[in-house]
């Protein structure tokens, strides 16, 4: 399935044709012609990929949306769109009209690796549609900067969370903190999602604010309020009144705590970081919130699969100082794998540029729907099936066909922390116990379902 990428100024079947046939290059002509969909094409792939992925929610998931397309198929729906597109266009990277403008779609391995191997200022992460929503909650984010500001703060994100340790320099305490709040999650024989979300979020604040906001439950219901604001974003024509006055309350409070926070914390490494004013270290915070949120959902799907499948979980204990940890990482990367948190990577060319010897213009949005491809069978093996070894072998982390943190430079600055995180609290969990069953119920010897509505989770737990 994996072809080479031609070289500019080649072609290749498929390359220099059109909806409509093949392309008319004057004689002597040596540029090839975009390839672009047929409207009906564009208009399928709006109806069941893009379309779904707003009505689910981006920055705050909705868990009744994601209830009714999970129950009507959508997902399968998705996968053969974008299956129709491959065949059609002999996996050739194909522009899709949209309301937002031209988006190039690539879904050949050989364009996703050149997709991550080119530099965020030529593909950039600040796409419109992205930032539209985004810019509701975190406006001085690096997603929503491209540049030489980018760079600033990514350069800051990168110092905080540690991006290129193999561990970040405060992970015993954040083990520590981890460790305590979790001693809530096993008082019982059933463990709910909204127990488990919560105290996520006290992690999340002890992590990144200290102890001091532990007990801060209102900062959270800001944040959750702008996230739900932020998904529509991309048809509303910026922050409502309401939505800024929430962005205002929550990063004066950011800043009220930030003096006071322990240098271990997110936020207190930012205020020790020297930094340009323009980078805004405490407004970056807003996004390490939205990440390390993210874990409780990542945390009740990797137990929901190992309840499912109790060779796996057995495995876990296998070593003296159970459970083990590096194994248990792989267990929720390949969670991340079969449900990522971002399942489209969608960037904007900022300048002029050709792929496979093809020109496109600037503006361009350039999408890898890397949740298709990454279950997809033809390139991923055993795609739809929960296989935790895979991430155990020899550069699996560095494999594009796979990408739970994206790679290149667009890579989660917080990769590590965030595996981290979300393994220690499965750890946690499965220290004196085992997870016995749970809800919805799974099927090991079947392609698992294409969505896992998290907080639909419940899961039953018992001593070991």
């Amino acid at each position: 399935m994996t072809r080479p990428a031609p070289q500019a100024g080649s072609r290749e079947p498929g390359d220099t044709t059109d909806s409509a046939g093949p392309a008319d290059a004057q004689p002597g002509s040596t540029v090839a012609r975009p390839l672009r969909a047929r409207p009906g094409e564009s208009l399928r792939f709006a109806v069941t990929h893009s379309v779904p992925a707003f009505a689910r929610g981006i920055p705050a998931v909705r868990p009744g949306a994601v209830t009714v397309l999970g129950a009507a198929g959508q997902p399968r729906w998705s996968a053969a769109t974008l299956r129709a597109l491959r065949d059609r266009y002999d996996g050739a990277p194909v522009l899709l009209g949209g309301a937002s403008g031209d988006t190039l779609v690539l879904l050949d391995p050989a364009d996703v690796q050149e997709f991550f191997a080119r530099p965020v200022r030529e593909l950039a992460l600040d796409a419109v549609d992205k930032t539209k929503m985004l810019s509701v909650l975190e406006p001085t984010g690096v997603v929503c900067s491209h540049g030489n500001l980018r760079e600033e703060r990514r350069a800051l994100n990168d110092q905080v969370l540690a991006h290129h340790d193999e561990a970040h320099p405060s992970c015993g305490t954040y083990r520590t903190v981890i460790a305590e709040e979790c001693t809530r999650l096993t008082t019982g024989p059933t463990l709910t999602y909204a127990r488990l979300q919560r105290t996520v979020e006290r992690i999340s604040r002890r992590i990144v604010l200290g102890d001091q906001a532990a007990g801060d439950e209102e900062l959270h219901r800001w944040l959750l309020a702008l996230r739900k604001e932020g998904n529509w974003g991309v048809v509303r024509r910026g922050p409502t009144p309401a939505g800024r006055r929430r962005y205002e309350a929550a990063t004066n409070r950011l800043h009220v705590y930030a003096p006071h926070a322990p240098a271990s914390t997110l936020i207190g490494r930012a205020r020790d970081t020297a930094c340009g004013e323009d980078v805004d270290a405490v407004g970056q915070a807003h996004h390490w919130f939205l990440a390390l949120d993210s874990v409780a959902a990542i945390v009740a799907r990797t137990l929901l699969l190992l309840a499912a499948h109790p060779a796996e979980q057995a495995a876990l204990h296998d070593v003296p100082d159970a459970p083990d940890t590096t194994r248990l990482q792989a267990c929720v990367q390949e969670t991340l794998r079969l449900y990522p948190v971002v399942p489209d990577l969608l960037r904007i060319l900022r300048a002029d540029t050709t792929w496979r010897g093809v020109p496109y213009p600037a503006g361009t949005h350039v999408l890898v729907p890397i949740g298709f491809l990454q279950r997809d069978s033809d390139l991923v093996p055993g795609g739809s099936l929960f296989a935790p070894g895979r991430w155990q072998a020899e550069g699996a982390d560095r494999d594009t066909r796979m990408a739970p943190f994206s790679h290149g430079e667009g890579r989660c600055p917080g990769d590590r922390l965030g595996l981290m995180a979300a393994a220690e609290v499965c750890a946690q969990l499965l220290r004196d116990h085992r997870v016995t069953g749970g809800r919805p119920r799974l099927d090991p010897c079947r392609p698992l379902p294409g969505v896992l509505n998290a907080p639909g989770i419940q899961l039953t737990l018992a001593h070991s």
